[in-house]
């Protein structure tokens, strides 16, 4: 499997587990305070610049693709 590397401030690194952390415990996704949706913003960016499947005209067949091998087998 393909691997991408990322960095994140230690600040967006601790927001970033609180939220994820957040969601884990109560199954819902809610911004919390203006750092959280920053922080999340930064994410995208560090991916628009990782990654270049997202701006391919097959994009669509490229995350269902990767949802379908991430996904638990049932």
């Amino acid at each position: 499997m393909d691997k991408v590397g990322i960095k994140l401030t230690k600040d967006e690194a601790l927001v970033l587990f609180d939220f994820l952390s957040r969601f884990s415990n109560d199954d819902k996704l809610s911004i919390q305070d203006q750092a959280e949706e920053k922080a999340l913003w930064n994410l995208t960016c560090v991916f628009e610049k990782a990654l270049t499947e997202p701006f391919s005209s097959d994009w669509g067949n490229i995350i269902e693709n990767a949802r379908n091998r991430l996904r638990d087998e049932i």
